[in-house]
């Protein structure tokens, strides 16, 4: 009986002091910038997709116009195909080789887009269209908005990761959790460039 009497106390005091440790540690703190950076990762990956869903309709409409273009435009079917076919789920973030084939697919995507609209330039009927204009007026906000997601994704990573390298807060990072860093887009400054869809 006095066992339990003291044994109550003895546990409550024990619970306390782990809540009170676990938040001084930075348990919450990583949990939460964790949660942060799949939101951000997630927000990537939807705006990657919707200009994917947009490629199709592009890639018709230029082909009305622009028919000895074909191996502009199966250039970027492939590059479609190729960035719709390898994903990146945020258990891979941590994974540099998985992030770097993701990013240069979405790259390749980016490049051979840049091309098409360049291919554009040549047929002013084309460029005339107003449903090759709506579109090229969605792809300019799609990049946009792509870049901004990236912009999150990166800030989010960054704060991650000063949480599981910097002490006190990465030895909760590495022993409690198993956390590692997240890999962040590093590329050129001509890579950074989204593809001219602009037309004068």
């Amino acid at each position: 009986m006095n066992n339990h009497t003291v044994g109550g106390p003895f546990r409550s005091l024990l619970l306390v002091f782990a809540a009170l440790a676990l938040s001084s540690c930075g348990y919450n703190r990583i949990q939460g910038l964790d949660e942060d950076v799949k939101a951000a990762w997630s927000e990537v990956q939807n705006q990657y997709q919707r200009r994917a869903d947009l490629i199709p309709n592009l890639v018709e409409t230029v082909k009305g116009y622009a028919k000895h273009e074909e191996k502009t435009l199966q250039g970027v079917v492939e590059a479609r195909a190729k960035a719709t076919q390898v994903t990146l789920s945020p258990a891979q973030l941590s994974d540099p080789q998985a992030f770097k084939k993701f990013q240069e697919a979405q790259s390749g995507l980016s490049q051979s887009l840049g091309r098409l609209m360049a291919v554009a330039e040549n047929y002013p009927n084309l460029k005339a269209d107003q449903n090759f204009r709506d579109l090229q007026s969605q792809l300019e906000g799609t990049e946009n908005r792509i870049a901004v997601a990236r912009r999150r994704y990166i800030d989010s990573v960054a704060e991650y990761n000063k949480s599981v390298r910097f002490f006190p807060t990465n030895l909760t990072a590495r022993f409690l959790l198993g956390a590692q860093v997240r890999e962040t887009f590093m590329v050129s400054e001509e890579a950074m460039k989204n593809p001219e869809v602009k037309f004068q």
